[in-house]
């Protein structure tokens, strides 16, 4: 068998005449061979300065033209770059209303139905205007009751009752 170098690494190694006719006996090894056929490029990662292999897809692919060594360190980035004012669910600088009640002495339960799973529990708005976080205007119903209350008279009324009467 002739004696061949391999394109990568340069050793010497016996390639079969069938193979260099074809078109194969070019790398040594698998390990060669798998080095060989990449493309890509190394990159650092943005956050902690490893260096990890990018496929061309996915260098050509990047919109934020950053890079990360896995999904742990790409979440760290965008939680840090996305917050505040860039977040996408960021709604003219008040903080959630959600966490005001929680953190707040209210009684955690629907004001219709008494249900007190966090789960299933909504913050309304009692005046219906969502810019208005004021404690004295938000409180728990449950996801059914607060449906209810946004879309049957009946029941906006019933809320009101029980508010004024439990002075919840």
């Amino acid at each position: 068998m002739p004696k061949v170098n391999c394109v990568l690494c340069k050793k010497e190694f016996s390639a079969k005449p069938f193979w260099i006719k074809k078109g194969y006996g070019k790398y040594c090894s698998t390990v060669c061979q798998y080095e060989g056929r990449k493309k890509g490029e190394d990159r650092t990662c943005e956050m902690c300065g490893k260096i990890s292999y990018k496929q061309q897809k996915a260098i050509k692919n990047s919109k934020s033209g950053k890079f990360f060594c896995g999904k742990s360190c790409q979440t760290k980035w965008r939680n840090g770059e996305f917050a505040g004012i860039l977040h996408a669910n960021y709604k003219n600088g008040n903080t959630t209303y959600r966490n005001l009640l929680l953190k707040n002495s209210k009684i955690k339960s629907c004001m219709l139905c008494d249900k007190d799973d966090l789960r299933i529990l909504a913050v309304h708005h009692i005046d219906k205007n969502r810019s208005n976080n004021d404690l004295s205007n938000l409180a728990w119903l449950c996801h059914n009751c607060h449906f209810l209350v946004h879309h049957f008279k009946d029941e906006e009324d019933r809320f009101d009752v029980k508010r004024v009467l439990f002075n919840k």
